[in-house]
């Protein structure tokens, strides 16, 4: 039996799509490597989103090759690079891999590497097939382990935002059948798993033969064992006052939502293609704050858009102000082959001046993270333990809170993947401190 390791980049999709991959290796009389020097094949599952992720892969690609020291190894590239950049990787005769597989071909990896025994070329051995229909509802994933686990309820996305690759290399949007869902979410509970995340690239936009997004977290939240649901990435067009009532109300779903604002600028959106304007994205905030005043807003924000002048960036300061998120992740402008962007709107925004954003934004969101935390002290939180010990010290143990805000407790022996109640005490940028002042029995 050959031994296989897979290392992982980019998005949480990425992370599910592995365990999927090993799912369908093991069935298929494959054995999984704990790394690289035992393995006969290394699969590296990869990104598109950003170029700093695609340089990583083509060093890693080298570096796997001479650490081998000359012994056979075969280098599959799977994932959305495999649908991005196919030309490159097919014919670069210096590109030492084998075979490549896109997202929606990982039933056929069998037969891929089956072929590298024969005598199929580089050339030859590839499946980027983009389908309309495939959710990989009849492979159960092996999950990673820990407290949470993931279940994809849909894949690709229809929205074309014009800086993103995602429709061009995961396709159209489908969604798996509600009770598929809740099997693997029963299944889980009866695993030990207590939070589950429902995972899509755009997740709010689900919807199957007539059931929402909303019908699906009420059907989940009835799996007996799963105490919370989580969910990401969604996007501010599909949150409809049932969804967000939904989310207020039932008390297994995280009281944490995730809005993607990208920019500030109305225009600047017009072109990203968000399908939204400022006004539009403050009123939603303000209708969530309406419906659920406490609930935690995280964001991703774009600096350095084509076109974008100092004037709209600073509109997106402004909304920064109004909003005044718990996180957020803010990301430079960085052209990605095949998009709208790319083909359309040159990169004109100096890098330098790109810099001065990022950190003028990363300033301003520390301030607000400091400040809505701080806020939390004093309360009694429900904190999920997620590790008997955190990376700095083996006396603290390590949890999140409903919102999924990191909590540092002094160690003791309540263990992984239980509740407890727990006193806020402390706040940092990044986390809450606190004690312990029961264990919850769930």
């Amino acid at each position: 039996m050959k031994k296989v390791f897979i290392e992982t980049y980019g998005c949480q999709m990425n992370v599910y799509d592995t365990d999927i991959v090993k799912s369908v290796l093991l069935k298929n009389g494959y054995q999984l490597a704990e790394n690289e020097g035992e393995a006969d094949v290394v699969l590296l599952n990869t990104c598109s989103v950003r170029d700093n992720a695609n340089r990583k892969v083509y060093n890693r690609i080298h570096n796997i090759k001479h650490r081998k020291n000359g012994e056979p190894v075969h280098i599959g590239i799977l994932g959305c690079m495999a649908t991005n950049f196919r030309k490159q990787l097919l014919e670069n005769p210096k590109l030492p891999i084998d075979f490549i597989a896109g997202p929606d071909s990982y039933k056929r990896l069998p037969q891929l590497l089956e072929a590298l025994n024969g005598s199929a070329k580089r050339s030859d051995n590839f499946d980027v097939t983009l389908s309309e229909f495939e959710t990989y509802s009849d492979v159960y994933p092996t999950q990673t382990g820990g407290v949470n686990a993931w279940i994809a309820v849909m894949r690709g996305c229809d929205n074309f935002c014009t800086f993103c690759v995602v429709p061009y290399t995961r396709g159209r949007e489908r969604s798996r059948e509600p009770v598929n869902i809740v099997d693997e979410a029963r299944r889980l509970a009866s695993e030990g798993y207590r939070q589950i995340t429902l995972l899509g690239q755009n997740v709010n936009s689900y919807v199957y033969e007539g059931t929402r997004f909303a019908e699906l977290l009420e059907q989940v939240g009835e799996v007996d064992g799963i105490e919370r649901i989580r969910f990401t990435s969604p996007h501010p067009k599909d949150f409809p006052r049932p969804l967000l009532k939904v989310i207020a109300e039932n008390p297994k779903i995280c009281k944490q939502i995730h809005l993607p604002l990208q920019a500030g600028s109305t225009r600047v959106l017009d072109m990203m293609n968000r399908t939204y304007s400022r006004r539009e994205y403050e009123d939603l905030v303000l209708e969530i704050r309406e419906v659920y005043p406490e609930m935690v807003l995280t964001t991703d924000i774009i600096v350095g858009f084509p076109t974008e002048s100092d004037a709209e960036f600073q509109e997106t300061l402004e909304v920064m102000e109004t909003v005044q998120y718990d996180s957020a992740f803010i990301f430079k402008y960085s052209e990605r082959p095949q998009t709208v962007a790319q083909r359309k709107f040159p990169d004109d925004v100096p890098e330098a001046i790109k810099t001065e954003r990022i950190v003028r934004l990363n300033e301003v969101q520390k301030e607000h993270s400091l400040m809505r935390n701080r806020a939390h002290i004093g309360q009694i939180h429900e904190v999920l333990i997620e590790a008997e010990e955190t990376k700095k010290s083996s006396e603290e143990i390590q949890g999140r809170n409903d919102g999924n805000k990191i909590v540092i407790l002094p160690a003791g022996d309540y263990g992984t993947g239980n509740f407890v109640r727990a006193e806020i005490t402390a706040a940092t940028t990044n986390v809450l401190k606190g004690r312990v002042l029961s264990v919850l029995d769930k």
